[in-house]
C-alpha cells in the first residue's frame, strides 16, 4: 500500500509539472505536451490503496474522472497509462481518451469523466460474475459529488435487490467541484444511502489508509462469497484544485495547510515506523517509486503521436451493409415496417 500510495503521489506531482509547461504565465488549456482538462488527487491516495490491496485482476474497478491513484493500486500498466494522458498512440485507448478515459482490459480497470456513470458499469460487472458462477467482485469509486445522482441510486437498488458482488467507495474531498458537500447534499455521511436501501454502509472518518484496508476487507470478503454489496464512504482532502488552473477562490485560505497536516502519507510511514519497518526500507521504496514514475514520462513522450487519419478509427460508423440487409429480412419476416 505505502508503494502504492507514494508512486501515486509523485506521479501526480510529476503530470501537474508536465502539464503546466506551456500554459503559463496565462493559462492556455490548449497548450503543452498534455493539452486539456487534468484532474489529481493528490491527498486521496488511501482510499485507491487500502481497496485496491483486496483485488485480484479478474476483479472490476470503475473510477471516476480524477483516476490515477486507483488505476496505479490496481495495477495498470503504468507506461501505457501515461501515453495514454500524453495523447500517444502506444497509451491504452491509443491516445484517443485521455486521463479521464482509462481503459485497461488485462486488469479490468475503466474510468469515465461523467459523474457516477462507474457505478452502472460496475454493477453490470458484478451481475456477469454471479450469473457465470464466478467469485470476483465489482468496485466503483465515485465522489461524494455524484451521490445525488440517479445512476448512483439505481445501481444501489439493482445490487440489493440481486445481492451482487459490488462494493461502491465514495471519496467525500468536501467539494463538489467547487461547491461545498452541505451545499448540495443532504446528508453529511454519505454511506446512510446504504440505509435506503438495506444494504450495510460505513463512513470511514480519517484519511487513514489502514483504517481503510479493513473496512475493505470485510465489504470485499462479504461481495466475494456471496453476501451482497456494501457502501463505503472514505474522507480524503483534495490537495489541489478541482483541475490544473483552477484558482481555487471557494476554498478558505488556511484549508490547503490544515489538511496537508492530515496527509495519509506521512500518518502510514508513521505506523510502519512503529512496527518495526527500518526507515532505510520506506526509502528504497519510494526511491524505486520515483524512478519508475519517471521512466515512464520519459518513455510516453517519446511515443509516437497518432496518424491523423485514425480519428477515424475505433469510432462509431454506419453499419456495414450486410448487417443492414439481414436486419431488413428479419423485419420483413415478422411483417414489421
Amino acid at each position: 500500500m505505502y508503494e502504492n500510495m507514494v508512486t501515486a503521489r509523485y506521479y501526480e506531482e510529476r503530470l501537474q509539472e508536465e502539464y503546466l509547461e506551456g500554459k503559463q504565465p496565462a493559462f492556455d488549456i490548449s497548450a503543452g505536451p498534455i493539452p486539456g482538462e487534468l484532474h489529481l488527487a493528490a491527498g486521496h491516495e488511501a482510499s485507491g490503496a487500502g481497496v485496491c490491496q483486496h483485488l485480484r485482476d479478474d476483479d472490476t474497478v470503475t473510477g471516476p474522472h480524477r483516476p490515477h491513484h486507483i488505476a496505479i493500486a490496481k495495477g495498470v500498466d503504468l507506461n501505457k497509462m501515461t501515453a495514454e494522458i500524453f495523447g500517444r498512440e502506444t497509451g491504452l485507448c491509443k491516445g484517443k481518451g485521455g486521463h479521464m478515459h482509462l481503459f485497461d482490459s488485462t486488469k479490468n480497470f475503466a474510468c469515465s469523466g461523467i459523474i457516477a456513470q462507474g457505478c452502472p458499469t460496475a454493477v453490470g460487472a458484478a451481475l456477469a460474475a454471479k450469473k457465470r458462477g464466478l467469485d470476483s467482485v465489482a468496485v466503483a469509486f465515485l465522489g461524494e459529488g455524484a451521490i445525488d445522482q440517479g445512476g448512483f441510486f439505481e445501481s444501489l437498488n439493482l445490487a440489493q435487490v440481486q445481492q451482487l458482488p459490488v462494493v461502491f467507495v465514495i471519496e467525500d474531498n468536501d467539494w463538489a467541484i467547487s461547491m461545498p458537500k452541505d451545499r448540495v447534499t443532504d446528508v453529511k455521511d454519505g454511506s446512510m444511502r446504504a440505509k435506503g436501501h438495506g444494504m450495510p454502509g460505513e463512513r470511514i472518518d480519517s484519511n487513514d489508509a489502514i483504517a481503510v484496508y479493513e473496512a475493505a476487507k470485510e465489504a470485499v470478503s462479504r461481495a466475494r462469497n456471496g453476501n451482497g454489496p456494501t457502501l463505503l464512504e472514505v474522507q480524503v482532502h483534495r490537495h489541489m484544485g478541482h483541475f490544473m488552473g483552477d484558482a481555487e477562490a471557494y476554498r478558505p485560505d488556511d484549508e490547503i495547510e490544515r489538511i496537508k497536516k492530515l496527509d495519509p502519507i506521512p500518518r502510514l510511514e508513521k505506523d510502519l515506523l512503529n512496527e518495526g519497518v527500518e526507515q532505510s526500507e520506506l526509502d528504497e521504496i519510494r526511491t524505486r517509486s520515483h524512478e519508475r514514475v519517471d521512466e515512464a514520462i520519459a518513455w510516453a513522450k517519446e511515443q509516437p503521436e497518432p496518424e491523423p487519419h485514425e480519428a477515424l478509427e475505433d469510432v462509431f460508423h454506419n453499419p456495414p451493409e450486410e448487417w443492414v440487409e439481414a436486419a431488413n429480412m428479419a423485419a420483413a419476416q415478422e411483417g414489421d415496417d
